[in-house]
């Protein structure tokens, strides 16, 4: 295990203390190693995510053209729909 400092605000010291005088952490240490554990997780969940977008959006593109035809044809079929009225491929 390799040892690092890290300069903390005073609200980020104070809530550290306060887990580890509530007990719910043995030490400052323990508090960070959960947050980088969490951090890493959220980082790997934006990761796939992107992939996931990414993957969609090439699907798309390979699709063909869009149905409505222009930016423009959307924006129109998004208010007509936003008015109560149906799809056409409802």
């Amino acid at each position: 295990m390799s040892k690092i400092s890290v300069a903390l605000t005073a609200e980020m010291n104070d809530l550290v203390q306060a887990a580890v005088a509530s007990s719910e952490y043995a030490t400052g240490s323990e508090v960070i190693r959960e947050a980088l554990r969490e951090w890493k997780l959220r980082r790997s969940l934006r990761q796939h995510e992107r992939a996931e977008l990414q993957r969609l959006w090439d699907e798309g593109l390979e699709s063909g053209p869009g149905r409505l035809g222009s930016m423009d044809a959307v924006k129109r079929e998004g208010r007509r729909r936003l008015e109560g009225g149906s799809s056409p491929a409802d």
